[in-house]
């Protein structure tokens, strides 16, 4: 490789060094010595042999090209740093909870040391919010869980089917809000006692909220062989059959291929992009078959080569369909490269996800196990989301541009010389770095267990495609006689795919209507009628290669649609369009008649208020649980002087239920020179004065148990100044005496809406005279430091009435 080649092969990485992709050993020849070699060279085994090395370097460049690519994603802007904080909240005993993108929490004291990690759920924590003695966090994916302080996992569901961005407490509710824009309340004392109660009401009611929708869906596959079909093609396969359809979804399977299609698909997987100008045309093209715009509306697509599926949702049903994900799987050479595999759509249909994969597994007779190895990894591999926004936009270009010159600048030399394996080989080295990146750069998937398959968690999944299963122990010449007689019924005992179901192998617990349609695979392109099938040199068996298989919510035949079996179906059409020639292929349509229980969510919600409202054993529950427990405080009356600190002590007397305080700084008052508080200012969310240091300001006490609270005179300077007549210090801290009015709120573990509060004066005393506060009934005496006297001391049990007596205590 000449030096005009190394040169550009040169890759900056992130921290803007250059990288040199040296990829020839010391023996490697260069090129200009090479071309000499080919010139004096006169032995065709000497050409080859000179040819074979300098494309495995050019090879072994692209790879580390690719490996480059790779590189710079897992350290750049394609990739996710596992370890970044994404939320932070402080709970109610004093500990640091942080959320970090790969799903794990953290647990940190107030000095900053790590105490335990809990990973509950891999994908990235978007929010989190206490309450209590409980912690909810939210998710990216959608799902909400709910910990304890200990970081014991409670519960947890999927609330939302986009990421959960902000979580909320009021009235009694956890908001959640998702990226979307959706809110959805959920009782802050789920998961709990309540819960079975309430379900087991609501499901004695189910009938009342329960709502019965019918949707038909027109699915068709069709391998078009690298053609492209005419506008009749299209209305037979099509246009006619869309007539009441809801949704349409079309699968082709070779849109195009070749060597040189697969290695460009592969470069553009690895920076996240798809698609091609041969994938548009039939997308704009049963677009136009379907008037797209005034009848249907595309709302997803997704290509991977020669694979295409495509969805069109009709106008009038646009407002109950969403949250339209894409995916794609590669299956051929070493699952890398898109000549064989499967691309997805899934989708929201009345709050029921549908899947709809479209599938090209291995082709030949025997392959059998090949095909079932295809559908396998398919199935367990398929993870849906839309690429985030990781993908930077300079660098995807270049990472883009980059690959394809050089893939452009060997891609002629590569197929001239040694033909489609080498390239294939060059392809797959460059599409490994794809897998990674669209792996970690999906964001909004849905919640899957860890190790279950994210097509088993739909409510529907359909697969489609050109699945390749033959006719097995059967001749070419009987099989064209049993067409002929139209005697499917014999065929089908010899069909692979049904071989392979009915043994558990394959496309387990899916099924297929009855075929009424002749083998759709293999014809002479253009010839009408039966008489069309393979009559070359070959002569392919006639086979069903093309099929429609699915799987709803029933576990039996005899379900009924329920919020229990929320989508059943039937096939209403599953037939072939035998008068399309367009391809060696026919073209399959299947048209689905769906049932979809779906829950009105405001008779839901009704009904809800209602069992709230009228069951008492949930009332009893509610009551107790938000039944705030006694506690006294050991002062009312606190004077701090010359820096003092003062304990005040908070007792929960409640023998049962947890104690959640809470002290804020209601307002501050000028003591004036008769020792009477004045010039009462509200403090608001400013907290507290600068002079004043309350620690810790909120907690949590165990039932019969006592908190102990810092009450501290802060230092600062007392160089006075005069401001308008009033004395300050440096700080402008008005140096008078002050007083400030603090509020203890007691609050239950459950109950965001009541507090018990006590107010605690606290008076801060700058000169160095005796504090005074109050007088004796016989006006004598004096209190002396900061030891209050405490006219007529109550215990707490009674003091939360004490809002009058401190307005005896010339409290503002």
């Amino acid at each position: 490789m000449d030096a005009r080649t190394r040169e550009l092969l040169k890759m900056f990485n992130i921290d803007g060094h250059i990288e040199r992709l040296d990829m020839l050993s010391g023996q490697d020849l260069p090129f200009e010595d090479e071309i000499k070699m080919k010139i004096v060279s006169g032995s065709k085994k000497e050409k080859m042999q000179t040819s074979f090395g300098f494309f495995q370097r050019s090879r072994n460049a692209i790879m580390g090209a690719a490996d480059a690519v790779r590189r710079v994603a897992s350290k750049g802007g394609f990739g996710d740093d596992n370890r970044r904080t994404e939320a932070l909240i402080i709970t109610r005993d004093g500990m640091i909870w942080t959320g970090c993108a790969n799903g794990s929490l953290v647990q940190w004291d107030g000095n900053g040391n790590r105490l335990q990690d809990f990973q509950y759920h891999s994908v990235a924590v978007q929010c989190l919010c206490t309450f209590g003695l409980r912690i909810w966090v939210g998710y990216a994916s959608g799902t909400v869980q709910v910990l304890d302080l200990e970081g014991n996992l409670h519960g947890g569901w999927v609330a939302h089917s986009s990421p959960v961005i902000k979580l909320a407490v009021g009235a009694g509710y956890v908001f959640t809000l998702a990226n979307h824009g959706g809110i959805r309340g959920w009782n802050v004392m789920s998961p709990g006692p309540l819960d079975n109660i309430l379900r087991s009401e609501l499901a004695g009611k189910e009938f009342l909220y329960t709502r019965i929708e019918n949707l038909k869906i027109l699915t068709g596959t069709w391998n078009v062989a690298q053609g492209k079909a005419s506008q009749d093609s299209l209305v037979s396969w099509l246009g006619s059959a869309a007539g009441d359809a809801g949704i349409v979804v079309v699968g082709l399977q070779e849109v195009e291929m070749g060597a040189g299609v697969l290695a460009m698909s592969a470069a553009k997987e690895t920076v996240g992009l798809e698609g091609s100008s041969v994938g548009q045309w039939w997308l704009d093209m049963i677009g136009k078959t379907l008037d797209e715009g005034s009848t249907f509306e595309r709302v997803g697509s997704r290509q991977l080569a020669g694979l295409l599926i495509a969805m069109w949702v009709r106008n009038s049903l646009k407002a109950h369909v969403g949250d339209v994900d894409a995916a794609a799987v590669p299956c051929g050479f070493g699952r890398a490269i898109g000549n064989k595999g499967a691309v997805g759509l899934r989708i929201r249909v009345y709050d029921r996800v549908m899947c709809f994969v479209n599938c090209h597994f291995a082709a030949h007779l025997e392959a059998v196990n090949r095909r079932n190895a295809d559908f396998d990894h398919v199935y367990r591999t398929m993870t849906f989301g839309r690429p985030s926004n990781f993908f930077g936009a300079a660098a995807g270009t270049v990472s883009y541009l980059f690959l394809s010159c050089s893939i452009a600048c060997y891609l002629i030399w590569l197929v001239y010389r040694t033909g489609l394996p080498l390239l294939l080989s060059i392809a797959a080295g460059t599409s490994s770095a794809a897998q990674m990146l669209r792996g970690a750069n999906v964001m909004g998937a849905n919640y899957s267990p860890e190790g279950i398959p994210e097509l088993s968690e739909a409510d529907m999944v359909i697969f489609l495609g050109d699945f390749n299963y033959r006719l097995d122990g059967i001749s070419y010449d009987e099989a064209r006689d049993f067409v002929s007689q139209r005697c499917f019924d014999w065929l089908k005992e010899k069909d692979q795919l049904r071989t392979e179901m009915g043994a558990g192998n394959v496309f387990q617990g899916m099924r297929e209507a009855v075929i009424r349609f002749p083998p759709t695979y293999k014809f002479e392109k253009h010839q009408p009628g039966l008489a069309g099938y393979d009559s070359g040199e070959k002569k392919r068996i006639p086979a069903w290669c093309d099929r429609v298989l699915y799987r709803d919510s029933r576990s039996a035949h005899v379900s009924e649609c329920s919020l229990d079996c929320p989508v059943v179906s039937l096939i209403s059409q599953y037939d072939a369009c035998m008068d399309v020639t367009d391809s060696d292929h026919k073209p399959v349509r299947c048209i689905f008649s769906i049932d979809i229980a779906k829950v009105d969510e405001s008779v839901r919600r009704q009904e809800f208020g209602d069992i709230m409202k009228s069951n008492e054993e949930i009332r009893c529950i509610i009551d107790e649980l938000c039944k705030i427990p006694e506690t006294i405080v050991s002062t009312n009356n606190i004077i701090l002087q010359n820096q003092d600190t003062t304990i005040l002590r908070i007792t929960n007397k409640c023998g049962e239920n947890y104690a959640l305080f809470e002290i804020i700084c209601e307002g501050q008052s000028i003591i004036d020179e008769d020792g009477q508080a004045s010039d009462h200012h509200p403090r608001g969310s400013y907290g507290f004065p600068q002079w004043l240091e309350v620690t810790p300001a909120a907690g949590i006490i165990k039932p019969d148990h006592t908190a102990e609270v810092s009450i501290h005179l802060e230092d600062f300077p007392t160089m006075e100044v005069f401001v308008d007549g009033a004395p300050q210090n440096s700080w402008c801290e008005d140096t008078r005496d002050k007083e400030a009015m603090l509020v203890v709120k007691v609050r239950a573990s459950y109950n965001t809406n009541e507090t018990k509060n006590h107010r605690i004066r606290v008076r801060h005393c700058c000169s160095s005279q005796t504090a005074q506060l109050g007088t004796r009934p016989n006006g004598s005496g004096q209190i002396q430091g900061n030891l209050l006297r405490r006219a007529d001391y109550q215990h707490l049990s009674s003091s939360y009435d004490m809002v009058n007596h401190l307005r005896n205590l010339h409290s503002p």
